[in-house]
């Protein structure tokens, strides 16, 4: 398998950040990190080898991040609106770093990128989509948290809000958003499986519903568990049937 790594300073962010490139051509797919992961994680897990025959066969191309929760979220010794600043900064960097790469990448300026991630991943893979609808047209958010006000210290800003889904999409009534929705592919999976906790996936489901929002919600059952193997298997299944 072609595998490039990619590398460059963010004034945004303030760092150097990398991104790994798994294959010669396909449709750009885009995966996030655990909670304390980097760009190897999902390859480091075996998510990338699970699905070789598909990147190897031209179905996709797929790109890896780091998403810094370490710095954001997850960074308790900062202050709350320290934290919501730096995903604020991590959004930008994202739609206007990551996706011209991704363009450039694929030698194909406008093409419609897809999200996945797992946990904490999939928060990053389903407010990708929602913040830039335009540009992220597909997402597969396996096993996801969609409210992060227990990251907060009971402190909230407007960098929170609108990088908070459960919140600014309860309230999202744009028509260029809501047309922009209604033309992206959202999975939403969770299932009844070991250490897997389907509250906050339904939840976010309920939002979406409430605002009109077309999405899948998958619930895979006893194969909806929160851990890796779950993981690779309800991807495997994606790539084949939306690639």
């Amino acid at each position: 398998m072609k595998r490039e790594f990619h590398r460059w300073y963010s004034q945004r962010l303030g760092m150097e950040l990398g991104v790994v490139v798994y294959g010669h051509w396909g449709s750009p797919l885009l995966g996030f990190p655990t909670s304390a992961g980097d760009e190897w994680e999902l390859e480091g897990q075996s998510l990338i080898s699970s699905l070789a025959d598909f990147i190897d066969g031209g179905k996709l191309k797929f790109f890896t991040i780091n998403s810094i929760n370490g710095l954001s979220f997850y960074n308790k010794s900062a202050h709350p609106f320290h934290r919501s600043y730096v995903q604020s900064m991590f959004d930008s960097y994202l739609r206007e770093e990551v996706v011209p790469f991704i363009w450039d990448n694929c030698q194909s300026q406008g093409i419609a990128i897809s999200t996945m991630g797992a946990s904490f991943g999939a928060y990053h893979a389903a407010n990708s989509l929602f913040k830039h609808p335009d540009v992220i047209k597909r997402c597969f958010a396996l096993s996801g948290v969609y409210n992060l006000k227990n990251f907060m210290d009971g402190m909230f800003d407007n960098n929170f809000y609108f990088n908070n889904p459960v919140d600014y999409m309860a309230n999202q009534n744009d028509p260029w958003y809501l047309h922009q929705y209604a033309s992206c592919d959202i999975h939403l999976a969770t299932g009844c499986g070991p250490w897997e906790n389907s509250g906050p996936t339904y939840q976010f489901s309920g939002v979406l519903a409430s605002r009109g929002i077309a999405h899948h919600l998958d619930d895979w059952g006893p194969e909806g568990g929160h851990e890796w193997p779950y993981w690779h298997h309800q991807m495997w299944e994606y790539v084949g049937s939306h690639f």
